[in-house]
């Protein structure tokens, strides 16, 4: 039987040392704080001896500059007494969020909050347990905890060095250089690497077991938990901006590394932007949770405390395997989740807004405008599971409710392999306030990277299917058009066969709809054509067929298409591109993965052999050999070992 002793004010206790100490837990004690319980103390905490606080729900500590937080009296190692953050549901932790206060959350856990005490009065340990996706060769995760030390982290299940490319480093990202650097120290949590620090864990080489499995493991780390009255927010300014890349990414950083093996921006890809020295790497700022609670990011976008007034979109956690790592090239990462907005609607994977405990995330600004914007991250603490709606009190444990701006149509369609799994997914959507086909006004689209396996091209904006001009520049992750767009096609692709069967989801304003409804609120909806030609009606939770060839081609409409109408059928794009550098005038080739080797041409306009090529590695870019600043149109020829072909025009100026 457990023995209980909780004590709300200590009357026994000298009053000048203990007088801000509320909650009180005696030796050999268990205070059981059971899942969907908040537990309030107006004060601090102390936990004494072998008493233990076992949280499976929320503890909220509000105190003062006199406060404290301790878990081990007058002990110096501070690890006797102990506060435990429960994981609920440990085999749930690759769940997603819920989407509302309707939706029973798969996997909960013990969440603490602590506000207005001091670092230096928090004292005492929690024992953080821990479960994540693992990411493959290097694992993107936040730290939050104050002064904890290097080698604690072999609480994740391996040793960690400090030996860059070792597979078993841990690197901590610079958010003015763009690069992850090297620990300075032997200390995780301090002025020079603030909690919300964004680190990565390699995970091969020595110990290389755990990134096939230690993180499926439940894990306890043990740390100081984070003041919120330090280090609680940040101006978000010139990311990037001094850092030169060089032509396509070619520049090395100062670890003798070149940007182009590890930094990317589909967020300005999407735009047409590659390597142009004023977008693509720029205003890209890296964070992770500093707290051992939710944090929500549903209201950066919304006018009030936490408002960024030029967020473009939201980067987050990769899939499982997501992280690959070659030798003498370094890391790469290729299935991170996404969410931008269209008319003041989220759309794309807004379940990941909210931020669980140890989670990282990216922030792409459209620019560093004259007005600064701040991110807070004490206001976005949260005990729910689910974010708050525009306008909510700022409370932890705040009710959702319902919001919607605009008319913003949204239709996901999610890949999932012969067992139910998901492989990928892809996003349509479609508003008033979105443009169709190519255009650098695009508010809410992200691009595909050439690895991926599902996606959308983009539009012709006349009469739907692919617009030639841009199937060998780009695809497409989240791809948006306007209302106007009606009855007319877009191109969705598989360029594998791991995926069975596509799930649809549909949502207006946000909002998902109910099951096996399908007409939205305009009297319209989503439709979907196989390569059998039939036409089908997408209803909320459909499942249907892809079977067949490892490389589709699929048809998307906003209403139902006209049966007479040009759906602008061509033959499946390659994933290989032809990108433009704007500010070097340099242009490149990047190959599809399944290339090979490759042979390149260009010609002038009168079918002049100007360069060519043969047999080329296409592991990396190709740079096209074109003079520069010579006012000059060319076609450039890609052809693959087995006779796939990509053609894209250039323009030298």
């Amino acid at each position: 039987m457990k023995k209980n002793l909780f004590l709300s004010i200590i009357f026994s206790l000298p009053a000048t040392y203990y007088s801000q100490v509320l909650s009180y837990v005696g030796e050999g004690a268990v205070m059981y704080v059971s899942k969907n319980t908040l537990l309030y103390n107006g004060g601090g905490m102390q936990i004494e001896g072998s008493g233990v606080v076992e949280n499976h729900g929320n503890v909220m500590l509000v105190g003062n500059t006199s406060s404290e937080f301790r878990t081990d009296l007058g002990a110096t190692s501070m690890i006797t007494g102990k506060f435990i953050n429960k994981l609920n549901e440990p085999d749930a932790f690759a769940s997603p969020a819920p989407k509302s206060s309707s939706d029973t959350p798969a996997y909960t856990y013990g969440q603490l909050y602590i506000s207005g005490i001091t670092q230096d009065n928090i004292k005492g340990v929690v024992n953080q347990e821990f479960r994540a996706i693992n990411h493959g060769a290097y694992q993107q995760i936040g730290l939050p905890f104050w002064g904890k030390s290097f080698s604690s982290l072999s609480e994740f299940g391996k040793t960690f060095n400090k030996e860059r490319w070792s597979q078993n480093e841990v690197l901590v990202w610079n958010n003015a250089r763009t690069v992850f650097d090297n620990l300075s120290s032997d200390i995780i949590g301090s002025t020079d690497h603030p909690a919300y620090s964004y680190y990565i864990l390699g995970a091969g080489g020595t110990g290389s077991a755990w990134a096939s499995n230690g993180l499926a493991t439940t894990r306890t780390l043990v740390g100081k938990p984070v003041s919120d009255l330090s280090n609680y927010e940040l101006t978000l300014s010139g990311s990037g901006s001094t850092v030169s890349y060089g032509v396509n990414g070619n520049a090395i950083n100062e670890y003798n590394e070149h940007y182009n093996t590890y930094l990317g921006d589909n967020f300005a890809y999407s735009r047409g932007h590659i390597w142009d020295g004023v977008d693509f790497g720029k205003n890209l700022y890296f964070f992770s949770n500093p707290y051992l609670t939710n944090l929500d990011l549903s209201n950066l976008d919304k006018l009030g405390p936490d408002f960024l007034n030029n967020l473009y979109g939201i980067r987050f956690e990769p899939k499982a395997g997501g992280t690959v790592y070659q030798t003498n090239i370094g890391g790469t990462i290729n299935s991170f989740r996404y969410v931008t907005r269209s008319g003041g609607v989220w759309v794309g994977d807004t379940e990941e807004l909210m931020v669980r405990p140890l989670g990282t995330f990216v922030i792409k600004l459209n620019d560093n405008s004259s007005t600064i914007s701040k991110i807070k991250f004490k206001n976005l603490r949260r005990f729910n599971y689910y974010p708050r709606p525009s306008g909510t009190t700022y409370s932890p444990t705040a009710k959702m409710g319902n919001s919607s701006s605009g008319t913003v149509k949204e239709l996901a369609v999610i890949g999932l392999d012969k067992n139910g799994y998901e492989v990928a997914r892809s996003y349509y959507v479609v508003s008033p306030f979105s443009t169709t086909g190519n255009s650098l006004d695009a508010t809410s689209q992200v691009a595909n990277t050439n690895t991926s396996v599902l996606g959308t091209f983009e539009e012709n904006p006349s009469i739907g299917g692919y617009d030639d001009n841009y199937t060998s520049k780009y695809w497409l992750y989240i791809n948006e058009a306007n209302d106007t767009f009606v009855g007319k096609n877009v191109k969705l692709v598989k360029y594998t066969g791991d995926i069975s069967t596509f799930k649809f989801i549909i949502k207006e304003n946000g909002k998902e709809l109910a099951d096996n409804v399908s007409d939205l609120s305009t009297g319209l909806g989503f439709y979907f054509k196989g390569p059998n030609g039939e036409l089908r009606s997408v209803a909320q939770g459909l499942i249907l067929d892809a079977s067949g060839g490892n490389v589709q081609d699929y048809d998307l409409y906003y209403g139902k298409p006209d049966s007479t109408l040009n759906s602008n059928e061509n033959k499946v794009p390659s994933r290989t591109v032809v990108l433009y550098n704007a500010a070097t005038d340099n242009y490149i080739v990047r190959f599809d993965p399944k290339w090979n080797r490759a042979d390149v041409f260009v010609f002038d306009l009168s079918g002049k052999l100007i360069s060519s090529e043969k047999t080329i590695g296409t592991s990396s870019d190709y740079s096209i050999p074109v003079q520069k600043h010579l006012n000059a149109v060319y076609i450039v020829k890609a052809i693959s070992d087995k006779g796939e072909v990509v053609q894209s025009k250039i323009i030298v100026k």
